[in-house]
């Protein structure tokens, strides 16, 4: 009996051991494709969001889109999905048997356009915002709208110019770019009409939809209507007291936790 009882916390330890090996192994099994949002760049705002994720065991890949402060627009949406496409892939290769993408700001939007067009095993969206297709954003850009649609049709649109972004917080701005890769973004019926792509989405997809309690006045307006147009039944609101910058950091572990419960079924 005594030999038995000095063996019990080595046996417990060994019991311990192999349940935490295993559920590293599961979370393992999970992979995330963050995507920044409008200016930002991958060590920015999602960083917290990347960290924690890989704490947890989960694989991870941010890359810098076309819509990072750094690249200002220099490939088109075709290119981005290509991005998206290949980092999906890359996960895979490392293991990963389900694969989910997360988007902040922007990189929501634009999630929603690639999930409405690629098969993906869940989506997440943290306080989606840059609907080219609201009234207010048109107005705000129209006018280089106009003048890169009228250089693609004259078969100019491979051809750089200054052309004008805009951010609530930030105004109006010039990005130089091709006319083509600038009509590629804010075209408003094009990939970044957040409402199109919402209604796009297959009936199949499980969203995680993250939208934080002290947004931008004009997110939180529009919060339900974002959530009624996501096509999908299978999805569920998270309202986290936090707001838009911070929104990727104080959501990773409801987004860890959901994305492991969307993995287990």
């Amino acid at each position: 009996m005594n030999a038995l009882n000095r063996l019990k916390p080595a046996i417990a330890l060994l019991l311990l051991l192999a349940l935490h090996a295993g559920h590293a192994a599961a979370q393992a099994t999970i992979g995330f494709v963050v995507l920044h949002g409008k200016g930002g760049r991958p060590e920015g705002l999602t960083a917290p969001l990347d960290a924690s994720l890989q704490q947890q065991g989960m694989l991870v890949i941010s890359p810098e889109m076309p819509w990072s402060g750094k690249r200002k627009y220099d490939s088109d949406v075709a290119a981005a999905e290509a991005q998206v496409t290949e980092a999906i892939g890359s996960l895979r290769q490392r293991g990963a048997k389900k694969v989910f993408l997360a988007g902040h700001s922007q990189g929501a939007v634009f999630g929603l356009h690639y999930a409405s067009k690629h098969p993906l095993d869940g989506l997440v969206l943290i306080a989606p915002g840059g609907n080219v297709a609201t009234n207010f954003y048109r107005q705000k850009v129209s006018s280089s709208v106009s003048q890169a649609r009228g250089l693609v049709a004259a078969g100019k649109g491979d051809e750089p110019g200054e052309f004008d972004e805009f951010e609530g917080d930030k105004g109006i701005w010039k990005v130089r770019t091709t006319a083509a890769a600038y009509l590629s973004w804010f075209d408003p019926e094009g990939a970044m009409n957040q409402t199109k792509s919402s209604r796009a989405l297959p009936k199949t997809l499980l969203v995680l939809h993250i939208a934080p309690t002290s947004d931008y006045p004009a997110l939180l307006r529009a919060k339900q209507e974002m959530h009624g147009a996501l096509a999908t039944p299978l999805k569920r609101l998270h309202e986290p007291q936090s707001d838009h910058r911070n929104a990727p950091r104080d959501s990773a572990a409801e987004i860890a936790r959901w994305a492991a419960e969307v993995a287990a079924r």
